[in-house]
Protein backbone atom coordinates (compact mmCIF):
# COMPACT_ATOMS: atom_id res chain seq x y z
CA UNK A 1 0.00 0.00 0.00
CA UNK A 2 1.24 3.57 -1.03
CA UNK A 3 1.74 5.90 2.18
CA UNK A 4 -0.79 8.70 2.69
CA UNK A 5 0.18 12.54 2.34
CA UNK A 6 -2.75 15.17 3.37
CA UNK A 7 -1.59 18.56 2.23
CA UNK A 8 -3.88 21.58 2.48
CA UNK A 9 -3.69 25.01 2.03
CA UNK A 10 -6.03 27.91 3.40
CA UNK A 11 -9.14 28.19 2.66
CA UNK A 12 -9.12 31.43 0.36
CA UNK A 13 -11.95 34.14 2.23
CA UNK A 14 -14.41 35.21 -0.04
CA UNK A 15 -14.89 38.20 0.19
CA UNK A 16 -12.85 39.01 -2.94
CA UNK A 17 -10.90 37.96 -6.25
CA UNK A 18 -7.63 36.39 -5.18
CA UNK A 19 -4.91 38.43 -6.29
CA UNK A 20 -1.02 36.64 -7.56
CA UNK A 21 -0.23 36.08 -3.59
CA UNK A 22 -3.16 34.17 -2.26
CA UNK A 23 -2.59 32.43 -5.27
CA UNK A 24 1.31 31.69 -4.22
CA UNK A 25 -0.17 29.28 -1.78
CA UNK A 26 -2.00 26.90 -4.13
CA UNK A 27 1.00 26.70 -6.14
CA UNK A 28 3.28 26.00 -3.71
CA UNK A 29 1.04 23.67 -2.07
CA UNK A 30 0.16 22.31 -5.45
CA UNK A 31 4.09 21.76 -6.51
CA UNK A 32 4.72 19.62 -3.01
CA UNK A 33 1.45 17.49 -3.86
CA UNK A 34 2.57 16.87 -7.61
CA UNK A 35 5.77 15.80 -6.14
CA UNK A 36 4.78 13.58 -3.75
CA UNK A 37 2.72 11.78 -5.98
CA UNK A 38 5.30 11.34 -8.36
CA UNK A 39 7.11 10.20 -5.85
CA UNK A 40 4.63 7.03 -4.99
CA UNK A 41 2.85 9.08 -2.11
CA UNK A 42 -0.86 8.63 -1.82
CA UNK A 43 -2.02 12.67 -2.06
CA UNK A 44 -4.62 14.12 -0.81
CA UNK A 45 -4.67 17.62 -1.74
CA UNK A 46 -7.18 20.26 -0.01
CA UNK A 47 -7.94 23.82 -0.69
CA UNK A 48 -11.72 25.98 -0.96
CA UNK A 49 -13.05 28.74 0.42
CA UNK A 50 -13.87 30.66 3.80
CA UNK A 51 -17.59 31.94 3.13
CA UNK A 52 -19.08 32.90 6.49
CA UNK A 53 -18.86 36.43 8.81
CA UNK A 54 -19.25 40.11 9.09
CA UNK A 55 -17.31 41.08 6.32
CA UNK A 56 -18.79 39.14 4.09
CA UNK A 57 -22.66 39.96 4.98
CA UNK A 58 -21.97 43.90 4.61
CA UNK A 59 -20.36 43.41 1.46
CA UNK A 60 -22.78 41.03 -0.32
CA UNK A 61 -25.77 43.78 1.04
CA UNK A 62 -23.69 46.04 0.13
CA UNK A 63 -24.25 45.10 -4.01
CA UNK A 64 -28.00 44.56 -2.86
CA UNK A 65 -26.87 40.71 -3.28
CA UNK A 66 -27.70 37.65 -0.23
CA UNK A 67 -25.06 36.44 1.02
CA UNK A 68 -24.91 33.00 -0.61
CA UNK A 69 -25.40 34.59 -3.60
CA UNK A 70 -22.84 36.87 -3.29
CA UNK A 71 -19.94 33.68 -1.65
CA UNK A 72 -21.36 31.51 -4.75
CA UNK A 73 -19.66 34.25 -7.44
CA UNK A 74 -16.98 34.31 -5.26
CA UNK A 75 -16.16 30.63 -5.19
CA UNK A 76 -16.40 30.48 -8.58
CA UNK A 77 -13.94 32.89 -9.18
CA UNK A 78 -11.68 31.18 -7.00
CA UNK A 79 -11.65 27.94 -8.47
CA UNK A 80 -11.33 29.04 -12.13
CA UNK A 81 -8.06 31.39 -10.69
CA UNK A 82 -6.79 27.92 -9.25
CA UNK A 83 -7.68 25.71 -12.18
CA UNK A 84 -6.21 28.61 -14.41
CA UNK A 85 -2.96 27.77 -12.21
CA UNK A 86 -3.04 24.38 -13.37
CA UNK A 87 -3.49 22.96 -9.67
CA UNK A 88 -4.27 19.08 -8.74
CA UNK A 89 -6.46 19.23 -6.04
CA UNK A 90 -8.52 16.73 -4.72
CA UNK A 91 -11.30 18.52 -3.23
CA UNK A 92 -12.52 22.52 -3.34
CA UNK A 93 -13.82 22.58 -0.17
CA UNK A 94 -16.86 25.80 0.80
CA UNK A 95 -18.04 26.18 4.34
CA UNK A 96 -21.63 27.11 3.75
CA UNK A 97 -21.67 22.93 2.76
CA UNK A 98 -24.89 21.72 4.75
CA UNK A 99 -22.49 19.10 5.70
CA UNK A 100 -19.60 20.72 7.14
CA UNK A 101 -22.20 22.86 9.44
CA UNK A 102 -23.99 20.35 10.88
CA UNK A 103 -20.34 18.96 11.88
CA UNK A 104 -19.04 22.13 13.31
CA UNK A 105 -22.75 22.35 14.90
CA UNK A 106 -21.81 18.90 16.84
CA UNK A 107 -18.00 20.18 17.40
CA UNK A 108 -19.14 23.21 19.40
CA UNK A 109 -21.96 21.54 21.13
CA UNK A 110 -19.21 18.60 22.34
CA UNK A 111 -17.19 21.31 23.47
CA UNK A 112 -19.74 23.28 25.02
CA UNK A 113 -20.71 20.19 26.93
CA UNK A 114 -17.02 19.13 28.17
CA UNK A 115 -17.07 22.46 29.95
CA UNK A 116 -13.99 24.15 26.77
CA UNK A 117 -16.34 26.71 25.71
CA UNK A 118 -18.93 28.91 28.45
CA UNK A 119 -20.90 31.97 28.05
CA UNK A 120 -20.22 35.25 29.14
CA UNK A 121 -20.09 38.91 27.85
CA UNK A 122 -17.28 40.95 25.32
CA UNK A 123 -15.84 43.95 25.72
CA UNK A 124 -13.45 45.27 23.35
CA UNK A 125 -11.72 46.40 20.44
CA UNK A 126 -13.05 44.87 17.06
CA UNK A 127 -11.36 44.64 13.63
CA UNK A 128 -14.31 43.67 11.19
CA UNK A 129 -11.89 42.94 8.19
CA UNK A 130 -10.14 40.29 10.35
CA UNK A 131 -13.15 39.75 12.24
CA UNK A 132 -11.16 39.67 15.67
CA UNK A 133 -11.08 41.38 19.06
CA UNK A 134 -7.80 42.67 20.32
CA UNK A 135 -6.61 44.68 23.53
CA UNK A 136 -5.51 48.21 23.95
CA UNK A 137 -2.20 46.72 24.26
CA UNK A 138 -2.07 44.23 21.27
CA UNK A 139 -3.16 47.47 18.77
CA UNK A 140 -0.34 48.79 16.49
CA UNK A 141 -0.08 53.16 16.48
CA UNK A 142 -4.02 52.48 17.76
CA UNK A 143 -4.97 49.95 14.87
CA UNK A 144 -5.36 46.29 14.06
CA UNK A 145 -2.32 44.64 14.60
CA UNK A 146 -2.70 42.50 11.76
CA UNK A 147 -4.13 44.45 8.82
CA UNK A 148 -3.54 48.28 10.10
CA UNK A 149 -7.13 49.49 9.61
CA UNK A 150 -9.35 51.16 12.15
CA UNK A 151 -10.82 49.06 15.42
CA UNK A 152 -14.40 50.06 17.09
CA UNK A 153 -15.50 49.24 20.39
CA UNK A 154 -17.99 46.14 20.82
CA UNK A 155 -20.06 44.84 23.55
CA UNK A 156 -21.80 41.78 23.07
CA UNK A 157 -22.86 38.58 24.86
CA UNK A 158 -20.64 35.58 23.24
CA UNK A 159 -19.77 32.03 23.91
CA UNK A 160 -15.66 31.92 24.79
CA UNK A 161 -13.01 28.33 24.11
CA UNK A 162 -11.16 28.14 27.30
CA UNK A 163 -7.65 28.36 25.59
CA UNK A 164 -5.28 28.45 29.10
CA UNK A 165 -6.31 25.31 30.06
CA UNK A 166 -4.20 23.96 27.10
CA UNK A 167 -1.85 26.50 26.81
CA UNK A 168 0.90 24.15 29.16
CA UNK A 169 -0.30 21.02 26.91
CA UNK A 170 0.61 23.16 23.65
CA UNK A 171 3.53 24.56 24.73
CA UNK A 172 5.23 21.19 25.91
CA UNK A 173 3.93 19.91 22.39
CA UNK A 174 6.07 22.83 20.63
CA UNK A 175 8.87 21.91 22.62
CA UNK A 176 8.63 18.05 21.90
CA UNK A 177 7.63 18.79 17.90
CA UNK A 178 10.23 20.81 16.57
CA UNK A 179 9.83 20.90 13.35
CA UNK A 180 5.61 21.41 14.31
CA UNK A 181 6.30 24.93 12.90
CA UNK A 182 7.91 26.28 10.27
CA UNK A 183 10.22 27.92 9.51
CA UNK A 184 11.95 28.66 13.09
CA UNK A 185 11.70 32.02 12.90
CA UNK A 186 7.41 31.78 12.94
CA UNK A 187 7.74 29.26 15.88
CA UNK A 188 10.13 32.18 17.80
CA UNK A 189 7.23 34.24 16.74
CA UNK A 190 4.18 32.33 18.28
CA UNK A 191 6.60 31.24 21.68
CA UNK A 192 7.11 35.39 22.02
CA UNK A 193 4.96 37.08 21.15
CA UNK A 194 1.37 35.00 22.19
CA UNK A 195 2.43 32.18 24.63
CA UNK A 196 5.13 33.78 27.03
CA UNK A 197 2.39 36.29 27.71
CA UNK A 198 -0.21 34.19 28.29
CA UNK A 199 -3.85 33.52 26.03
CA UNK A 200 -6.77 34.57 26.96
CA UNK A 201 -9.93 33.22 26.23
CA UNK A 202 -11.18 33.04 22.90
CA UNK A 203 -14.07 34.14 21.76
CA UNK A 204 -15.65 32.00 19.41
CA UNK A 205 -19.46 33.16 18.58
CA UNK A 206 -21.53 36.33 17.53
CA UNK A 207 -24.59 37.79 17.69
CA UNK A 208 -24.38 41.36 15.81
CA UNK A 209 -24.50 39.28 12.96
CA UNK A 210 -26.67 36.29 10.95
CA UNK A 211 -24.30 35.43 8.16
CA UNK A 212 -22.59 32.27 9.62
CA UNK A 213 -23.15 28.78 11.65
CA UNK A 214 -26.08 29.04 14.16
CA UNK A 215 -24.98 28.12 17.73
CA UNK A 216 -27.89 25.09 17.15
CA UNK A 217 -28.62 25.31 20.94
CA UNK A 218 -28.86 29.05 21.44
CA UNK A 219 -30.11 30.42 18.02
CA UNK A 220 -29.26 34.47 18.87
CA UNK A 221 -25.48 33.26 18.34
CA UNK A 222 -23.48 32.12 14.88
CA UNK A 223 -20.27 30.29 15.54
CA UNK A 224 -17.47 32.58 15.02
CA UNK A 225 -15.56 32.14 11.84
CA UNK A 226 -12.30 30.23 13.69
CA UNK A 227 -14.43 27.18 14.76
CA UNK A 228 -16.29 27.17 11.38
CA UNK A 229 -13.05 27.79 9.23
CA UNK A 230 -10.11 25.51 10.70
CA UNK A 231 -12.84 23.18 11.21
CA UNK A 232 -13.01 22.28 7.64
CA UNK A 233 -9.60 20.59 7.72
CA UNK A 234 -11.12 17.31 9.61
CA UNK A 235 -15.21 17.57 8.81
CA UNK A 236 -14.54 17.37 4.86
CA UNK A 237 -12.31 14.56 5.26
CA UNK A 238 -14.94 12.64 7.58
CA UNK A 239 -14.73 13.82 11.01
CA UNK A 240 -17.53 13.44 13.14
CA UNK A 241 -17.95 13.72 17.01
CA UNK A 242 -20.61 10.68 16.50
CA UNK A 243 -18.63 8.31 14.37
CA UNK A 244 -15.78 9.64 11.25
CA UNK A 245 -15.00 8.23 8.26
CA UNK A 246 -12.83 5.41 6.92
CA UNK A 247 -11.40 8.37 4.53
CA UNK A 248 -10.66 10.50 7.69
CA UNK A 249 -8.45 7.75 9.36
CA UNK A 250 -6.61 7.31 6.51
CA UNK A 251 -5.27 10.80 6.17
CA UNK A 252 -5.26 12.54 9.52
CA UNK A 253 -3.42 13.60 11.35
CA UNK A 254 -2.46 16.21 8.09
CA UNK A 255 1.17 16.29 6.65
CA UNK A 256 1.24 19.96 5.86
CA UNK A 257 -1.02 22.88 6.61
CA UNK A 258 0.13 25.29 4.18
CA UNK A 259 -0.99 28.96 5.32
CA UNK A 260 -0.43 32.76 4.58
CA UNK A 261 2.16 34.04 7.70
CA UNK A 262 -0.80 36.60 8.74
CA UNK A 263 -2.86 33.54 9.91
CA UNK A 264 -0.23 31.82 11.68
CA UNK A 265 -1.85 32.86 15.16
CA UNK A 266 -5.08 31.16 14.42
CA UNK A 267 -3.02 28.04 12.90
CA UNK A 268 -0.91 27.47 15.69
CA UNK A 269 -2.60 28.11 18.51
CA UNK A 270 -6.26 28.14 18.08
CA UNK A 271 -6.61 25.13 16.02
CA UNK A 272 -4.05 22.74 17.84
CA UNK A 273 -5.99 23.83 20.72
CA UNK A 274 -9.41 22.71 19.25
CA UNK A 275 -7.79 19.41 18.51
CA UNK A 276 -6.46 19.07 21.32
CA UNK A 277 -9.77 19.35 22.91
CA UNK A 278 -11.50 17.44 20.85
CA UNK A 279 -9.00 14.41 21.68
CA UNK A 280 -7.42 14.37 18.26
CA UNK A 281 -3.66 14.19 16.57
CA UNK A 282 -2.13 17.57 15.93
CA UNK A 283 -0.97 18.21 11.87
CA UNK A 284 2.19 17.22 11.73
CA UNK A 285 3.76 20.42 10.41
CA UNK A 286 2.10 24.08 9.82
CA UNK A 287 4.26 25.97 7.72
CA UNK A 288 3.89 29.62 7.40
CA UNK A 289 4.95 30.89 4.30
CA UNK A 290 6.12 34.51 3.38
CA UNK A 291 4.04 37.00 1.39
CA UNK A 292 4.71 37.87 -2.31
CA UNK A 293 5.21 42.14 -2.79
CA UNK A 294 4.66 44.25 -5.28
CA UNK A 295 7.89 45.92 -5.49
CA UNK A 296 8.38 46.90 -2.19
CA UNK A 297 4.59 46.98 -0.88
CA UNK A 298 2.20 44.72 0.65
CA UNK A 299 -0.32 44.54 -2.19
CA UNK A 300 -3.75 46.25 -1.50
CA UNK A 301 -6.93 47.54 -3.43
CA UNK A 302 -5.85 51.28 -1.80
CA UNK A 303 -2.38 51.38 -3.27
CA UNK A 304 -3.89 50.04 -6.83
CA UNK A 305 -0.50 47.61 -6.97
CA UNK A 306 -2.90 44.09 -7.28
CA UNK A 307 -1.42 41.76 -9.61
CA UNK A 308 -3.78 38.90 -10.80
CA UNK A 309 -3.02 35.25 -12.06
CA UNK A 310 -4.93 35.01 -14.67
CA UNK A 311 -4.28 38.15 -15.85
CA UNK A 312 -0.35 37.47 -15.93
CA UNK A 313 -1.03 33.85 -17.33
CA UNK A 314 -3.14 35.22 -20.51
CA UNK A 315 0.65 37.30 -20.99
CA UNK A 316 3.19 34.98 -20.26
CA UNK A 317 1.33 30.97 -20.18
CA UNK A 318 1.01 29.40 -17.01
CA UNK A 319 4.86 27.68 -16.16
CA UNK A 320 5.96 31.13 -16.41
CA UNK A 321 4.00 32.27 -13.92
CA UNK A 322 4.60 28.89 -11.70
CA UNK A 323 8.17 29.29 -11.90
CA UNK A 324 8.00 32.59 -11.22
CA UNK A 325 6.03 32.15 -7.83
CA UNK A 326 8.10 28.76 -6.83
CA UNK A 327 11.74 29.87 -8.05
CA UNK A 328 11.37 33.30 -7.15
CA UNK A 329 10.03 33.15 -3.69
CA UNK A 330 12.47 32.63 -0.67
CA UNK A 331 11.94 30.05 1.50
CA UNK A 332 11.38 31.94 4.64
CA UNK A 333 11.75 35.86 3.68
CA UNK A 334 9.30 37.99 1.50
CA UNK A 335 9.42 37.83 -2.33
CA UNK A 336 8.88 40.67 -4.93
CA UNK A 337 6.83 40.44 -7.95
CA UNK A 338 7.47 43.06 -11.11
CA UNK A 339 7.35 42.68 -14.56
CA UNK A 340 10.72 43.33 -14.78
CA UNK A 341 12.19 40.65 -12.80
CA UNK A 342 9.20 38.00 -14.44
CA UNK A 343 10.65 38.88 -18.09
CA UNK A 344 14.21 38.38 -16.75
CA UNK A 345 13.52 35.15 -15.59
CA UNK A 346 11.76 33.80 -18.65
CA UNK A 347 13.96 34.90 -20.73
CA UNK A 348 17.58 33.71 -18.77
CA UNK A 349 15.85 29.97 -17.19
CA UNK A 350 13.07 29.21 -19.18
CA UNK A 351 14.05 30.49 -22.71
CA UNK A 352 17.89 30.10 -22.74
CA UNK A 353 18.59 27.26 -20.03
CA UNK A 354 15.69 25.29 -20.91
CA UNK A 355 13.91 26.28 -23.85
CA UNK A 356 16.60 26.46 -26.06
CA UNK A 357 18.64 23.17 -24.80
CA UNK A 358 15.32 21.12 -25.81
CA UNK A 359 15.56 22.89 -29.33
CA UNK A 360 18.42 22.85 -30.22
CA UNK A 361 19.19 19.09 -29.27
CA UNK A 362 15.86 17.95 -31.14
CA UNK A 363 16.94 19.92 -33.51
CA UNK A 364 20.24 18.14 -34.04
CA UNK A 365 18.79 14.81 -34.16
CA UNK A 366 16.47 15.84 -36.55
CA UNK A 367 19.42 17.22 -39.00
CA UNK A 368 21.97 14.42 -38.20
CA UNK A 369 19.90 11.20 -38.51
CA UNK A 370 16.06 11.93 -39.31
CA UNK A 371 14.95 12.33 -35.89
CA UNK A 372 15.99 8.72 -34.95
CA UNK A 373 17.05 7.91 -31.49
CA UNK A 374 20.51 5.31 -31.59
CA UNK A 375 22.02 3.04 -29.20
CA UNK A 376 25.07 4.86 -27.68
CA UNK A 377 28.28 2.71 -27.61
CA UNK A 378 31.00 4.86 -27.89
CA UNK A 379 31.79 6.87 -24.65
CA UNK A 380 34.18 9.16 -23.04
CA UNK A 381 35.28 10.67 -19.84
CA UNK A 382 32.78 13.44 -20.19
CA UNK A 383 29.73 11.56 -20.76
CA UNK A 384 30.48 10.64 -17.04
CA UNK A 385 30.41 13.91 -15.39
CA UNK A 386 27.55 14.65 -17.28
CA UNK A 387 25.95 11.37 -15.80
CA UNK A 388 26.70 11.73 -12.55
CA UNK A 389 24.97 14.63 -11.83
CA UNK A 390 22.19 13.99 -13.73
CA UNK A 391 21.45 10.39 -11.76
CA UNK A 392 22.33 12.30 -7.94
CA UNK A 393 19.39 14.81 -8.69
CA UNK A 394 16.85 13.43 -8.04
CA UNK A 395 18.18 12.72 -4.49
CA UNK A 396 18.95 16.19 -3.86
CA UNK A 397 15.55 17.40 -4.86
CA UNK A 398 14.01 14.76 -2.09
CA UNK A 399 16.61 16.35 0.06
CA UNK A 400 15.44 19.62 -0.46
CA UNK A 401 11.79 19.26 -1.15
CA UNK A 402 11.49 17.61 2.56
CA UNK A 403 12.80 20.91 3.99
CA UNK A 404 10.10 22.75 2.05
CA UNK A 405 12.94 24.26 0.19
CA UNK A 406 11.01 24.12 -3.53
CA UNK A 407 12.55 27.00 -5.34
CA UNK A 408 16.30 24.91 -4.17
CA UNK A 409 14.45 21.91 -5.51
CA UNK A 410 14.21 23.74 -8.94
CA UNK A 411 17.64 24.47 -9.04
CA UNK A 412 18.92 21.37 -8.39
CA UNK A 413 16.81 20.40 -12.07
CA UNK A 414 18.04 23.36 -13.83
CA UNK A 415 21.91 22.12 -13.02
CA UNK A 416 20.38 19.25 -15.08
CA UNK A 417 20.03 21.73 -17.93
CA UNK A 418 23.01 23.80 -17.00
CA UNK A 419 25.39 20.92 -17.31
CA UNK A 420 23.90 20.15 -20.49
CA UNK A 421 24.49 23.05 -22.21
CA UNK A 422 27.78 23.19 -21.29
CA UNK A 423 28.28 19.34 -22.58
CA UNK A 424 26.91 20.70 -25.69
CA UNK A 425 30.02 22.96 -25.68
CA UNK A 426 32.77 20.16 -24.36
CA UNK A 427 31.64 17.28 -27.13
CA UNK A 428 30.49 19.65 -30.04
CA UNK A 429 28.09 17.60 -31.77
CA UNK A 430 28.55 20.21 -35.18
CA UNK A 431 32.15 18.77 -35.83
CA UNK A 432 31.51 15.13 -34.91
CA UNK A 433 28.43 15.07 -37.96
CA UNK A 434 31.33 16.26 -40.32
CA UNK A 435 33.78 13.59 -39.28
CA UNK A 436 32.14 10.18 -41.10
CA UNK A 437 34.33 8.30 -38.49
CA UNK A 438 32.62 10.20 -35.26
CA UNK A 439 28.85 8.91 -36.16
CA UNK A 440 28.74 6.34 -32.92
CA UNK A 441 30.36 9.26 -30.93
CA UNK A 442 27.58 11.46 -32.49
CA UNK A 443 24.91 8.82 -31.51
CA UNK A 444 26.51 8.66 -27.75
CA UNK A 445 26.35 12.69 -27.50
CA UNK A 446 23.06 12.82 -28.67
CA UNK A 447 21.26 10.15 -26.79
CA UNK A 448 23.27 11.29 -23.58
CA UNK A 449 21.22 15.05 -23.99
CA UNK A 450 18.32 13.51 -24.94
CA UNK A 451 18.31 11.30 -21.56
CA UNK A 452 19.35 13.97 -19.12
CA UNK A 453 16.55 16.20 -20.59
CA UNK A 454 14.32 13.27 -19.55
CA UNK A 455 15.44 13.09 -16.48
CA UNK A 456 15.07 16.53 -16.30
CA UNK A 457 11.46 16.42 -17.75
CA UNK A 458 10.69 13.61 -14.87
CA UNK A 459 11.63 16.00 -12.18
CA UNK A 460 10.26 19.27 -13.80
CA UNK A 461 6.53 17.50 -13.58
CA UNK A 462 5.80 18.82 -10.34
CA UNK A 463 6.70 22.12 -10.63
CA UNK A 464 5.81 23.15 -14.54
CA UNK A 465 3.73 20.19 -15.89
CA UNK A 466 2.55 21.74 -19.34
CA UNK A 467 6.25 22.43 -19.69
CA UNK A 468 7.30 18.14 -19.02
CA UNK A 469 4.25 16.83 -20.77
CA UNK A 470 5.67 19.19 -24.08
CA UNK A 471 9.37 17.47 -23.75
CA UNK A 472 7.81 14.07 -23.18
CA UNK A 473 5.86 15.05 -26.66
CA UNK A 474 9.22 16.40 -28.16
CA UNK A 475 11.02 13.09 -27.22
CA UNK A 476 7.97 10.99 -28.06
CA UNK A 477 8.25 8.86 -24.32
CA UNK A 478 5.30 7.75 -21.98
CA UNK A 479 8.68 6.96 -19.58
CA UNK A 480 8.06 9.64 -17.08
CA UNK A 481 7.78 8.14 -13.43
CA UNK A 482 10.55 8.58 -11.41
CA UNK A 483 11.36 5.02 -11.50
CA UNK A 484 12.79 5.42 -15.38
CA UNK A 485 15.69 7.29 -14.09
CA UNK A 486 18.59 5.33 -15.10
CA UNK A 487 19.98 6.67 -18.24
CA UNK A 488 18.51 3.70 -20.04
CA UNK A 489 14.85 5.46 -20.34
CA UNK A 490 14.43 6.44 -23.97
CA UNK A 491 13.83 3.67 -25.96
CA UNK A 492 16.41 2.88 -28.62
CA UNK A 493 15.06 3.22 -32.98
CA UNK A 494 12.17 5.71 -31.68
CA UNK A 495 11.79 8.83 -33.97
CA UNK A 496 11.27 11.59 -31.69
CA UNK A 497 8.38 14.31 -33.01
CA UNK A 498 9.37 17.29 -34.43
CA UNK A 499 11.06 20.60 -31.85
CA UNK A 500 8.52 22.97 -30.50
CA UNK A 501 10.01 25.89 -28.71
CA UNK A 502 8.80 25.71 -25.01
CA UNK A 503 9.59 29.39 -24.59
CA UNK A 504 9.70 32.87 -26.28
CA UNK A 505 11.95 34.96 -25.22
CA UNK A 506 10.76 38.11 -24.66
CA UNK A 507 11.66 42.13 -25.43
CA UNK A 508 11.35 43.32 -22.13
CA UNK A 509 10.76 47.11 -23.19
CA UNK A 510 8.41 46.62 -25.34
CA UNK A 511 6.52 44.46 -23.53
CA UNK A 512 6.16 46.15 -20.18
CA UNK A 513 5.64 49.54 -22.08
CA UNK A 514 2.63 47.57 -23.40
CA UNK A 515 1.40 46.14 -20.53
CA UNK A 516 1.26 49.95 -18.73
CA UNK A 517 -0.15 51.42 -21.36
CA UNK A 518 -3.44 48.17 -20.92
Amino acid sequence: MKKSFYISTAIAYASAKPHIGNTYEIVLADAIARYKKLTGYDVYFQTGTDEHGQKIELKAHGQNMEPQEYVDEIALEVRKIWDVMNTSYDKFVRTTNINHKEVVQKIFKKLYDQGDIYKGNYEGLYCTPCESFFTESQLIDGKCPDCGREVTKASEEAYFFKLDKYTKRLEDYIESHPDFIQPESRKNEIINNFLKPGLQDLCVSRTSFKWGVPVNFDDKHVIYVWIDALSNYITFLGYDPDGSAEEFDKYWPADIHLIGKDILRFHTIYWPIMLMALDLPLPKKIFGHPWVLCGEDKMSKSKGNIVYADDLVKEFGVDAIRYYLLHEIPFASDGTFTYDLLIDRINSDLANTLGNLVNRTISMVHKYFDGIVYEPTEFEDVDEDLKNIVLSTPIKVEEKMNELKVADAIDEIFEIFRRSNKYIDETTPWLLAKDESKQERLKTVLYNLLESIRTGAVLLQAFLPDTADSIFHQLNTENRGIDSINFKGLDYEIKLNNPTPLFARIDKEKKIEELLNK
